[in-house]
């Protein structure tokens, strides 16, 4: 047994350290994720319920559910930002297709903590939002069914909020993203010129018709397990070089898909790491 993991818990459950955190202390700590969510399981402390203002205050953010307009809808999402009063560079977050979740709230708190505003949108938001369905697999399937034109819009719609946000410097917005968030950051830096950045975490690549349409540099982290997206980047290389676009993919060795995500099993720790090292000096070059 991990004898420390109450002690671990006590600066958590008081919000003075984020989940990430904690999950990397408990990791490390048992040695493995799976022995990890099993101590996590045994002590009650495998939920973790959504921080209030307050609270993510005490960490050097202040992060809040926030709702904003889109095409005939009010959009919902979560922004996080970060101490002082900025103009800061901002971030639209797109989700993986479990829907928007306290992971992707966390990466939004720790892209805030970095002094970016982040955007972690809900394209579920018309369809009562990610927290309505009764499980991730309910809001997989609806993510699935979305149109695609019907969800640049809403993109559209949380670059327009960002841009009249007084927080944020409305000419360094970027965007990133997890598997169907990954692959929906790639698209989307294909169809809007304002954006001065994309990372790309492990999601397919666009058709190439649409690559010729990208005004902004291109960062991609993918896993070398994940062969039916991996196997694709050197051809994304070329195509990119072809129409002279930048693209700065990476792939780990040995690494899964949703190697980033600390609460899925195929969560990858030096990975994890040096990839979100390597996206946040990305952004610092291309939004500051």
């Amino acid at each position: 047994m991990f004898p420390n993991l109450a002690s671990l818990a006590q600066p958590w459950s008081g919000r003075k350290i984020p989940r990430r955190v904690f999950l990397k202390r408990v990791i490390s700590g048992a040695g493995s994720y799976p022995l990890a969510l099993a101590l996590l399981q045994k002590f009650g402390s495998a939920t973790t319920p959504l921080p209030s203002v307050d609270e993510t205050r005490n960490w050097g953010v202040t992060a809040l559910p926030v709702k904003f307009p889109g095409q005939g809808a009010t959009l919902e999402g979560y922004l996080a930002k970060p101490a002082g009063s900025g103009p800061h560079p901002a971030l639209i977050l797109i989700h993986r297709d479990e829907g928007l979740n306290e992971h992707l709230r966390d990466v939004a708190r720790d892209y805030a903590k970095e002094g970016f505003v982040a955007l972690a949108v809900d394209p579920l938001s018309r369809r009562g939002g990610t927290a309505s369905f009764a499980s991730a697999d309910a809001a997989r399937q609806a993510i699935w069914m979305l149109d695609a034109s019907e969800l640049q819009a809403d993109l559209d719609a949380a670059f327009a909020y960002l841009q009249f946000n007084a927080a944020v410097r409305k000419d360094r917005i970027g965007v990133t993203g997890f598997c169907w968030g990954g692959q929906h950051t790639f698209l989307y830096a294909t169809a809007n010129p304002g954006l001065k950045a994309a990372a790309v975490f492990y999601g397919t690549t666009p058709p190439e018709e649409k690559l010729a349409q990208i005004n902004c540099p291109v960062l991609g982290n993918y896993g070398e397990a994940d062969t039916r997206i991996t196997s694709k980047v050197p051809e994304t290389a070329e195509l990119m070089k072809k129409y002279g676009k930048s693209y700065d993919p990476k792939i780990y060795p040995g690494a899964a898909h949703a190697f980033f995500n600390e609460t899925g099993a195929n969560y990858d720790q030096a990975a994890a790491q040096d990839a979100w090292q390597r996206t946040l000096a990305f952004f610092r070059e291309h939004l500051r």
